[in-house]
């Protein structure tokens, strides 16, 4: 099937609470495979929707509806980045002093992955 990338397609999307069916051409895109979407219109201009792939190896996409699939990027860097930047002592002391912290096994480990991510949350 030809599809000209100024083709506009019929495109229907039914949100309930943290769910969403996504239609492209009455054809029904599974659930699973869609991770978010976004769906832009600028004035004067054709409506946008991206679909974020959950799985590319395992996404089948027929058709267009000026949909861009996006492979979003390696959260590695980012991650890498942000942990050079954490003082060890800091990190240590507020994992010591967490009300969550326990005294079953590894939970110190646990307390400072705990604390990192609320950190890396703006928490």
């Amino acid at each position: 099937m030809d599809h000209n990338e100024e083709d506009l397609h019929h495109v229907t999307i039914t949100a309930f609470g943290p769910k969403a069916e996504i239609e492209i051409d009455g054809a029904r895109i599974e659930t699973s495979a869609v991770r978010a979407y976004n769906v832009s219109h600028f004035a004067g201009e054709k409506p946008e929707i991206v679909l974020h792939v959950a799985d590319r190896e395992e996404a089948q996409w027929s058709g267009l509806a000026r949909v861009a699939v996006v492979d979003l990027p390696d959260p590695g860097p980012a991650a890498a980045v942000f942990l050079d930047a954490i003082d060890p002592e800091v990190l240590e002391r507020a994992a010591l002093t967490r009300p969550d912290l326990g005294t079953e096994p590894y939970s110190l480990t646990k307390a400072m992955l705990t604390q990192l991510g609320e950190w890396a949350r703006g928490l």
